[in-house]
C-alpha cells in the first residue's frame, strides 16, 4: 500500500461517524443525477412533447440553484443536520411523487422542489463536514467529499439503467428506489449527525446568532473568487457540451470524445485523492491558481485542428488541473468563511458553481455557432484570465479554535 493510499484510509477511519455519514450522503445525495438523465425519456414516455419535457429538466435546474442559496440560509437558521434532513426526506418525496400527477404545471413544480430539495444538502453538507474536520484536513475531506460526488455521478445512470431494465423498461422501480435510498440516509443523518444544539458555540462567534448572505456580498474578495469560478466553471461545462458538436462537425470518430470523457472519469476517481495527500500542504493560491491555469492550457489545446492526439492530449491538461485544484476550489470558502457565516459562504459557492454549468452549455453553443472550431480560443482567453484573477483574490485562511461541535478530531 503506497503512503498516500495509507493517508486516506487512516483519515478515514480516523474520521467520527458524523463524518462518515456525511460522506456516504454526498454519495446518495448525488445518485438524485439519475434525473437528469431520466426525466426527459420519463415525460415523453407519459405523452408530453420533447420541449415540455426540455422545459421541466430546465426546471429542475432552476429549483437547484434556488435550493443551494437556502440550504445555506436554513442550515445557519434550522442547524445543519435539521436541513440535511429536509432536505433529502423532500428530495424523497418528491422522486416518488413524480410518478403519480398527471397535469403537467403540478409536475412541473415537482421537478422544480425535487431539484430545490435535493440542492439543499450540499451547503448544508459541506459546512458541517468543515465544521467537523480540523483545519489540516479540510482539503483531504473535501477531496474525500468530491470522490463521493464523482463516484455518485458514475454510478446514477448505471443504478438507473439497471432498476429502469430491471422492471422492463418501466419507471416505477427507479423513481420508487432513488426515493428510498434517499429517505433512508435521511432516517441516518437523523441519529448520527449532531443536533442544533451542539451547533451553536461556532454560530455564536463574533455575538451573533448566525449571518447572512449579506456577509458574502460584503467580502469582496471572496466575490472576486466566485467570479473566477463562475467563469472557470464555465469553461469546465464545455467538454460535456460543446467539444462534442464541434467533434461531429470537424469529421472526427465520436469515439475519441467517449475516449476523453473515460480518462476525465478514470483520473479525477483513481489519482485525486492520492494527488491531494500531496497538495493538501500547499498554498490555496498556488493550487487553484495551477488547476485554473491548467484548464486553460487544456481548451487551448483543443484550438488546434481537431483530431484524437488534440481530445485526448487536451482532456489530460485539463484533468490534470483538476485533481490539482479541485478539493482546494472546493474547501477554500469553508476556510475562509467566519464560523457565524459559513453555511452561506459555502451556499454561495455552490451556487455560482450551479449557475456556471447551467449557463456553459449556452455560452459555448452560441460561440460555437458564431466561431465555429475558433470556439476555443476566446473560452481559453477567459480561462486564463479567471486564473490571474483568482490569485489575486485568495487570501491565506486563518486558523481557527479547535472545532467546538464534538471535542473530536479526524
Amino acid at each position: 500500500m503506497s503512503a498516500g493510499t495509507g493517508s486516506v484510509l487512516a483519515t478515514w477511519r480516523e474520521s467520527p461517524l458524523a463524518v462518515k455519514t456525511l460522506l456516504a450522503g454526498i454519495f446518495v445525495n448525488r445518485l438524485s443525477g439519475f434525473l437528469n438523465i431520466f426525466l426527459v425519456l420519463y415525460l415523453t414516455t407519459l405523452g408530453y412533447s420533447p420541449d415540455a419535457a426540455a422545459f421541466a429538466l430546465g426546471a429542475y435546474g432552476a429549483g437547484a440553484m434556488v435550493g443551494t442559496l437556502l440550504g445555506g440560509s436554513l442550515a445557519a437558521r434550522l442547524g445543519t443536520r435539521n436541513t440535511v434532513v429536509i432536505g433529502m426526506a423532500g428530495s424523497s418525496v418528491m422522486i416518488a411523487s413524480l410518478l403519480y400527477l398527471n397535469s403537467y404545471g403540478v409536475l412541473l413544480a415537482a421537478v422544480a422542489l425535487a431539484g430545490l430539495t435535493a440542492q439543499m444538502f450540499r451547503p448544508a453538507s459541506a459546512t458541517l463536514l468543515s465544521q467537523l474536520t480540523p483545519d489540516d484536513r479540510q482539503v483531504m475531506v473535501f477531496a474525500m467529499s468530491r470522490f463521493g460526488i464523482n463516484l455518485g455521478a458514475t454510478a446514477a445512470p448505471l443504478i438507473g439503467f439497471g432498476l429502469y431494465n430491471l422492471q422492463r423498461q418501466q419507471y416505477d422501480l427507479l423513481f420508487w428506489g432513488e426515493a428510498l435510498i434517499a429517505l433512508v440516509f435521511a432516517a441516518v443523518a437523523l441519529f448520527t449527525l449532531p443536533g442544533r444544539a451542539a451547533e451553536r458555540p461556532a454560530a455564536d462567534e463574533g455575538g451573533e446568532a448566525s449571518g447572512s448572505y449579506l456577509d458574502v456580498l460584503r467580502d469582496r474578495r471572496y466575490l472576486v473568487y466566485l467570479i473566477s469560478t463562475l467563469v472557470h466553471t464555465v469553461v469546465y461545462g464545455q467538454y460535456l457540451s460543446t467539444l462534442p458538436l464541434d467533434v461531429k462537425a470537424s469529421g472526427v470518430d465520436i469515439v475519441w470524445y467517449t475516449v476523453a470523457v473515460s480518462l476525465n472519469g478514470f483520473i479525477v476517481i483513481a489519482f485525486e485523492l492520492l494527488t491531494t495527500k500531496v497538495t493538501q500542504s500547499w498554498p490555496m493560491r498556488v493550487t487553484i491558481g495551477i488547476s485554473f491555469a491548467l484548464m486553460g492550457a487544456g481548451i487551448a489545446v483543443y484550438a488546434l485542428p481537431m483530431g484524437p492526439a488534440v481530445i485526448v492530449i487536451g482532456t489530460l491538461v485539463w484533468s490534470v488541473g483538476e485533481i490539482i485544484g479541485g478539493p482546494a476550489i472546493f474547501a477554500y470558502p469553508a476556510l475562509i468563511a467566519p464560523a457565524r457565516a459559513k453555511s452561506h459562504y459555502l451556499g454561495g459557492f455552490h451556487f455560482v458553481f450551479g449557475l456556471g454549468s447551467a449557463i456553459g452549455p449556452v455560452v459555448g453553443g452560441w460561440l460555437l455557432v458564431k466561431l465555429g472550431h475558433g470556439v476555443w480560443i476566446p473560452l481559453a482567453i477567459v480561462s486564463v484570465a479567471a486564473s490571474l484573477v483568482v490569485v489575486t483574490a485568495i487570501r491565506r485562511p486563518q486558523p481557527t479554535p479547535e472545532n467546538a461541535l464534538t471535542g473530536q478530531t479526524t
